[in-house]
C-alpha cells in the first residue's frame, strides 16, 4: 500500500467517524450482558473502505476507550476487548479499502462475505467470546454458544449493509474531495 498522506480532510473525517461510532454502539443499540447489537460497525466500515487499515483500526481502537470511559455501559472498561476492536478496524481496512462493489460480480459479493465471516467468525465469535468468558466468568463453550444468534443476525445485515456503504463511500469520497 502507498503511503497516505495525512490531511485535515482525513482527519476531521476520522474524528466524525469515531464520533458517530460511539453514538451507534452506546446510544443506539441494544446491550445484553455479553453482547451489543447495533450498527456501530457501519462508520469502521466507511473508515475502512475511505482510509485503510490503520485508520480504521485507530478509530475502532479510540471509539472503544473513549466509549467505555465516558459512556460505560456494562461494568468498567477491560483492555482485551481492545483488542477484538483493532482487529476489526484492521479487517475492515484490508479487506474493503478502495472497494468497488458490482452486484453481478462474484468477487465483490466474495471480497464482502469474507470480510464478514472474518469479523464476525473469528473476531466475534472466536476471541470476543473469549475474553467475555474471562470477563463473566462463564465457560467458552457457554459463551460461543450463547452469542450464535446475535453473530448471525450481524453477519446477515453486514451482507447487506456492507455493499450498500461501499457505494455510499464512493460517493463521499468524490462529493467530500478526500
Amino acid at each position: 500500500m502507498k503511503k497516505q498522506k495525512i490531511t485535515t480532510k482525513m482527519l476531521v473525517t476520522l474524528a466524525m467517524l469515531l464520533a458517530l461510532e460511539i453514538v451507534l454502539s452506546r446510544f443506539l443499540s441494544i446491550q445484553t450482558p455479553v453482547t451489543r447489537i447495533g450498527f456501530g460497525f457501519v462508520p469502521l466500515v466507511i473508515a475502512g473502505i475511505l482510509f485503510g487499515p490503520i485508520p480504521a483500526s485507530i478509530v475502532a481502537v479510540l471509539s472503544d476507550v473513549l466509549g467505555a470511559l465516558l459512556f460505560p455501559t456494562s461494568g468498567a472498561y477491560y483492555p482485551p476487548l481492545t483488542i477484538t476492536s483493532f482487529l476489526v478496524g484492521l479487517t475492515y481496512g484490508l479487506f474493503l479499502y478502495k472497494a468497488t462493489f458490482d452486484p453481478k460480480k462474484v468477487k465483490d459479493w466474495l471480497r464482502v462475505v469474507l470480510t464478514v465471516a472474518v469479523r464476525q467468525g473469528v473476531w466475534a465469535l472466536l476471541l470476543q467470546s473469549y475474553w467475555l468468558s474471562l470477563l463473566y466468568g462463564n465457560t467458552y463453550k457457554q459463551t460461543v454458544t450463547m452469542r450464535i444468534p446475535q453473530v448471525l443476525l450481524l453477519s446477515a445485515v453486514e451482507i447487506v449493509v456492507i455493499p450498500i456503504l461501499i457505494k455510499a463511500a464512493g460517493m463521499i469520497k468524490k462529493s467530500v474531495n478526500l
